[in-house]
C-alpha cells in the first residue's frame, strides 16, 4: 500500500517507475520477437509431420519463451543475469559478446529503449489508472507485432485475437470508449480491410495484406472504438505509402516484394490512443464540420 501510495502522490515517480518496467518488458520483447515465430514454425512443422504419418526418432526440447536459456548464437555462450540488464549490459559489453566478442543486435537495445519511451509516454498520459496499465499492455503487444511482421510478415494469432477481447474488456467498464462503440469497431476494423482485400483480388488476382492486418485493425477498434478507425486508415496509408514508394525509387526494394502492412497500422493505432482526439477535433475544426 506505500508504494501505491508513493505513486499515486508523485506523477514523476510514477513515470520514471514506468519507463523501467518498459525497460524490462521491452528485453522480453526482444525474445518474443525472437522466438515466437519460431515456435510457431516448430509447431507447424509437427502438425504436418503428424498429417503425413511421420515419426521422428529425434527427441529435441519445444522452444518456449522461456526456454532454453539465452545464448549468443555465434559460440552458445550462455547470457547471464548481468548480461541482460536493458541497455546498460549493451553499453558494458560495448556492443560484443563477454565470450566470443561477436557484435551484438544493436535493434536489441533499440526495442528497449523504444519500449521504455512509449512506455513513460502513456504513463505521462494517462497517469495512475486501469486505462494506463490497459494502454501499456496495448502498446507492448504492438511493439512486438511491428518487429515480427516486418521481420516474417506475420502477425501471430496468439497476440492480436487476445489483443481483441482485452480491448473489449476493458471498455465493459468503459475505460477508452463504450461498450458499444468498442464491438462494433472490431467488426468494422476486420471487416473494412476484408472488403478491401476481396476488392483487390477481384481488380488484380493478387492479395494485397494478409488475414492478420484484419486482425489487427478489428482489436485496435476494439480498444479505442470505431470513430478512430478511418483515422488509424488514414495515418497508416498514408505512411505505408509514402514509405513503398521512396523505398522504389531509392532502388532498395522491387515494386513486387510486399511491404508489411501492420507496422502502419500498429503505429496509427498507437497515435490514435494517445492523440487522437486532438486530430479529429484538427480536422473538424480545418474541414469546418
Amino acid at each position: 500500500m506505500v508504494i501505491i501510495d508513493l505513486l499515486q502522490s508523485s506523477s514523476s515517480i510514477f513515470i520514471s517507475t514506468v519507463i523501467i518496467l518498459g525497460l524490462l518488458v521491452g528485453s522480453f520483447l526482444n525474445v518474443v520477437i525472437y522466438r515466437l515465430p519460431l515456435m510457431m514454425q516448430q509447431d507447424w512443422q509437427a502438425q504436418c509431420a503428424e498429417l503425413a504419418g511421420q515419426t521422428s526418432n529425434k527427441l529435441e526440447p519445444p522452444l518456449t519463451l522461456s526456454s532454453p536459456r539465452s545464448r549468443c548464437p555465434h559460440c552458445n555462450h550462455a547470457i547471464s543475469a548481468l548480461e541482460n540488464i536493458p541497455v546498460i549490459s549493451f553499453l558494458l559489453l560495448r556492443g560484443k559478446c563477454k565470450q566470443c566478442k561477436t557484435s551484438i543486435s544493436k535493434r536489441y537495445p533499440l526495442i528497449e529503449l523504444l519500449s521504455g519511451t512509449l512506455s513513460g509516454i502513456v504513463a505521462f498520459h494517462f497517469g495512475f489508472d486501469w486505462s494506463c496499465l490497459g494502454a501499456l499492455l496495448l502498446t507492448w503487444s504492438l511493439i512486438a507485432l511491428t518487429f515480427i511482421d516486418v521481420d516474417h510478415q506475420l502477425l501471430p494469432d496468439s497476440i492480436t485475437l487476445p489483443l481483441l477481447w482485452f480491448g473489449i474488456f476493458f471498455n465493459l467498464f468503459d475505460v477508452y470508449t463504450s461498450l458499444t462503440s468498442s464491438v462494433i469497431g472490431a467488426i468494422a476494423g476486420y471487416l473494412s480491410l476484408w472488403l478491401v482485400f476481396h476488392c483487390f483480388r477481384l481488380a488484380t488476382g493478387k492479395e494485397g495484406m494478409g488475414y492478420g492486418d484484419f486482425k489487427l485493425l478489428a482489436a485496435l477498434g476494439a480498444w479505442i472504438g470505431w470513430s478512430f478507425l478511418p483515422t488509424i486508415i488514414l495515418l497508416s496509408s498514408l505512411v505505408g505509402a509514402t514509405v513503398g514508394i521512396s523505398l522504389i525509387l531509392l532502388r532498395q526494394q522491387s515494386s513486387d516484394v510486399p511491404i508489411p502492412f501492420g507496422p502502419y497500422l500498429a503505429a496509427a493505432g498507437w497515435i490514435a490512443l494517445i492523440w487522437g482526439d486532438v486530430i479529429n477535433q484538427a480536422y473538424l475544426n480545418w474541414s469546418g464540420l
